[in-house]
């Protein structure tokens, strides 16, 4: 797995994904209290989705749900981050392929899959791409990560990418403080690590939730941000077909979305298994990032 890739910024804008509300305008709250970030993101995150700047509305289907709480005293106990070579602070995401890796096939399009590692998704999916000998790049969130080493160990061990996707996956994300937003990052890196896998090179913030401190802290720990440009909204569970459909539009330079965690993800399982050799049959080329 390369530490480092070349970048060429992309000055063209994102492109629409759908005239559906996408998941970044639907961030969930996360229910802080008077305690501390660090204590609160322990007991996982939950909450409602809103409209960026609007009151907050219940919706279920897009809380993460971890599959199992964390100690703080084990928290406490994880290493500090590496040192890494501090990068530029970008002013956007990665949203293509081609914007971080340049030299990739022109075919290629990239399968990211969100807030895993969990115990009962995360090995069906990884048989799912030992089957049809695709590598992935997976945004994991620590507590998971601390929760799960064995799969972050088989994560890394099959070839995948490993990038940071923050602590506890609070949303929204960058309405945190610059220090609450620095110690998610850095936690989730801490945790990584130690699970097994390389530092992260990349980091994907919830919800896709970008703000100059997100960006900063990002570039802080040496990773680059990176977002998606294909949304099936498979976390709101909207029925096979429909995930199906949208992941089946893909086309060369595509970065898709999908999860393997923070809920049923039965429905992008089932998906993936007739999407992942149709794209093959399509011709494209599945790259990690």
């Amino acid at each position: 797995m390369p530490i480092s890739r070349p970048l060429r910024p992309s000055d063209a804008p994102r492109p629409a994904d759908s005239a559906q509300p996408s998941r970044r305008r639907l961030l969930a709250w996360t229910t802080l209290g008077a305690a501390s970030l660090a204590s609160a993101a322990l007991a996982g995150c939950s909450g409602s989705a809103h409209a960026h700047g609007a009151a907050p509305e219940p919706s279920p289907s897009d809380a993460f749900s971890p599959a199992a709480p964390v100690d703080p005293k084990a928290i406490a106990a994880l290493p500090s981050p590496s040192a890494a070579s501090p990068l530029a602070v970008r002013g956007k995401p990665v949203y293509k392929v081609h914007d971080l890796l340049p030299d990739a096939p022109t075919d290629a399009i990239a399968l990211t899959i969100d807030d895993g590692p969990d115990p009962h998704y995360t090995p069906q999916v990884l048989a799912l791409l030992r089957k049809y000998d695709i590598r992935a790049t997976f945004n994991v969130v620590g507590s998971q990560a601390h929760n799960y080493k064995d799969l972050i160990r088989q994560l890394a061990a099959d070839g995948h990418t490993v990038a940071n996707h923050t602590m506890t996956h609070p949303q929204p994300f960058s309405h945190r403080t610059g220090a609450q937003i620095e110690q998610q990052i850095a936690n989730a890196q801490s945790a990584i690590v130690d699970a097994g896998a390389p530092a992260p090179t990349l980091f994907r913030s919830p919800g896709g939730d970008w703000s100059p401190a997100v960006f900063a802290a990002a570039a802080k720990y040496g990773m680059i941000p990176i977002d998606w440009d294909v949304d099936p909204r498979d976390w709101s569970r909207p029925g096979v077909p429909k995930i199906t459909e949208k992941l089946m539009a893909a086309r060369p330079g595509d970065i898709l979305l999908c999860h393997d965690g923070g809920g049923d993800r039965s429905q992008t399982l089932d998906a993936l298994k007739t999407v992942l050799p149709a794209l093959k049959a399509k011709g494209l080329t599945f790259v990690t990032l």
